[in-house]
């Protein structure tokens, strides 16, 4: 028994073993917002274990993954606060302390809840973007089908923190779906004026209760209500009057939507007087890498309002600014952003032109098989003994015979010759360029190789020759303009041209040329190789000729007809690309800043 558990437990061992050196990869990782729900999708080479923790405290989603490794383009923050949703700011990071395992916290803006699907090779995170998104038929349906659903925020948002006064009316001040615990109570009012009916329920309940003035200019309210929780009979009321309640400890103050707007705004003006009145800083700002103009265009929507200003000084490409205190530090994190090396892409590429020619000859010679015959001659003065045999090997591409028979004169055969041809030929060939170019990030660059070779011309001028030399050039250029993305990767518009010598027509003409050309766009991982072509060309041909009819006949046609001759010739051209990003840490792209321009 002992020892079964024990080959057991190993057996455990080795298995978790081996899931540790492999692990899962990511595949693709995206943000999804959809109406009422926001969507993590991650995506794996092989179905993988996920664990999810709301921290409430925080307002964060913890999302960790077990036994995962990924590059570097997926562990880059996602900013997803220009959605309207409730995910603020994605932090992928390896967790510490632990091997291969990778966590994602996403920052909320306020805690609602998630649902942690998987499905197959995809984790999906679904998030409300306000509480209730959810409907309690979506939740019982994910639970049913064994899907995470996180309910643990149910007693925190809906249900104020205990039955107190002050926890009453703090759930009350605040928006969305609210569970009401207070005592119940009974109304059945004609006529009656919001300041009596509020005053009503503060008796009722034990609170105090200030009420503006403007509240008597509302009509009088008629409300029957039996039997609810006070609480509830209060936040009706008040969505009635379009009311608005602020709370201090057991003290609510209720005024007209109205009013508390026009406080609102009087706070934004004192605070904008206030703001005019603050000392102005003068700050140089350092501009290495950007456009100073293009800096200004974007800095100028950050000056306060009629106080500051902003100007280049074109000598030093610097930047002075005076504002604000506040002012100049939210445009020192834009120039701290911005203001970052441009990445430079060193693009290598090879370029592979292979030739490949094959041809075939078996049969008879050109000379073919001739002999002659004597019928009259008589028998007793013919010779019997005057015939003659030769062998040769030549590899003459002509005339390659394997083996050549010749009989001057054999009883009454006279002038026999033939001769058999056997020969097999092939030639490959490869020709590799290897270009390599280097280029800022959205800058076309383009190089340029130019073979020149001088060929001997006759021309014939008045029956004199003349001979000279003739200049051919042949090039191979490679003009690349590639794009860095936000996520790493390399977007390249391609153009690549190659030029070649060809056979010549004639022995002492020119060689002709060949130009073979690719044009395309294709995005790469930086450091990745990618083909970006392969033009294939082939060619078979087949010579046959020889004496009509008798050339077809079986058994002997090979008489009649000259060798069997087939030729094949193949070519083709692949080209082979891989960009490099040189400068990935002076440009921003490694250990980038998660929190981007949040907060500016």
């Amino acid at each position: 028994m002992f020892k079964w558990i024990f080959c057991l437990l190993c057996l455990t061992c080795v298995f978790a073993n081996a899931q540790d050196n492999n692990p899962a990869k990511i595949t693709n990782v995206h943000f999804l917002p959809e109406g009422e729900i926001s969507k993590l999708i991650i995506d794996f080479d092989r179905p993988v274990f996920a664990e999810r923790t709301h921290i409430k405290d925080t307002r964060q989603i913890i999302l960790d993954l077990k036994n995962v490794t990924a590059q570097k383009k997926f562990m880059r923050g996602i900013d997803t606060s220009e959605f309207s949703g409730s995910a603020d700011f994605i932090s992928p990071y390896k967790k510490p302390g632990e091997k291969n395992s990778i966590r994602f916290a996403v920052q909320l803006r306020d805690n609602v809840r998630s649902i942690l699907d998987q499905k197959g090779k995809r984790v999906v995170l679904n998030i409300e973007n306000r509480f209730g998104a959810f409907s309690r038929a979506t939740l019982k349906k994910a639970e049913d089908n064994g899907v995470a659903v996180d309910d643990s925020l149910e007693e925190k948002v809906l249900i104020p923190k205990s039955a107190s006064i002050s926890d009453i009316l703090e759930n009350l001040t605040q928006s969305g779906v609210k569970k009401y615990v207070g005592k119940k109570i009974s109304i059945n009012v004609n006529n009656v004026s919001y300041r009596e009916l509020l005053k009503m329920i503060a008796d009722t309940s034990g609170f105090n209760i200030i009420i503006d003035d403007q509240i008597n200019e509302l009509p009088p309210l008629t409300i029957s209500l039996t039997n609810i929780p006070w609480d509830q009979a209060l936040d009706t009321i008040m969505n009635l009057g379009e009311l608005v309640a602020f709370k201090h400890a057991n003290i609510l103050t209720v005024k007209t939507g109205q009013k508390a707007r026009e406080e609102r705004e009087a706070k934004l003006a004192s605070q904008n007087a206030n703001r005019r009145q603050e000392p102005l800083v003068t700050r140089v700002f350092p501009i290495s890498f950007a456009d100073p103009n293009a800096m200004v265009g974007i800095l100028n929507d950050y000056l306060s309002p009629e106080r500051g200003a902003i100007k280049i000084d074109e000598r030093t490409s610097h930047i002075i600014v005076k504002d604000t205190i506040d002012a100049i530090e939210r445009m020192k994190k834009i120039i701290e952003t911005l203001d970052t090396e441009t990445p430079q892409v060193l693009i290598e590429a090879k370029v592979v032109e292979a030739n490949e020619d094959y041809e075939f000859r078996a049969g008879l010679g050109r000379r073919g098989l001739s002999f002659g015959y004597d019928p009259l001659t008589p028998g007793a003065s013919l010779e019997d003994n005057s015939g003659s045999f030769s062998f040769s090997s030549a590899t003459d591409a002509e005339f390659s015979n394997i083996l050549s028979a010749s009989i001057g004169v054999y009883k009454r055969l006279t002038g026999l010759n033939f001769s058999l041809q056997l020969m097999e030929s092939e030639s490959k060939g490869r020709i590799i360029s290897s270009p390599k170019i280097i280029t800022q990030n959205n800058q076309a660059a383009s190089i340029t190789s130019t073979d020149t070779q001088k060929f001997k011309t006759s021309t014939v001028n008045n029956g004199t020759v003349t001979e000279g030399f003739e200049d051919v050039s042949v090039s191979i250029n490679l003009t690349v303009t590639p794009k860095v993305t936000n996520d790493g990767s390399i977007s390249m518009n391609v153009d690549l041209t190659k030029g070649g010598f060809t056979a010549p027509a004639t022995a002492d003409g020119l060689p002709s040329t060949s130009n073979k050309a690719i044009n395309t766009n294709v995005l790469v991982d930086n450091g990745s190789t990618v083909v970006i072509g392969g033009l294939y060309q082939t060619s078979t041909s087949e010579i046959e000729a020889g004496i009509p009819f008798l050339k077809d006949l079986p058994l002997i046609g090979w008489l009649f007809r000259n060798a069997y001759n087939p030729n094949r010739s193949r070519s083709e051209l692949i080209v082979f690309l891989t960009p490099r990003v040189v400068n990935q840490e002076e440009a921003g792209l490694v250990n980038r800043d998660s929190e981007g321009l949040v907060g500016i």
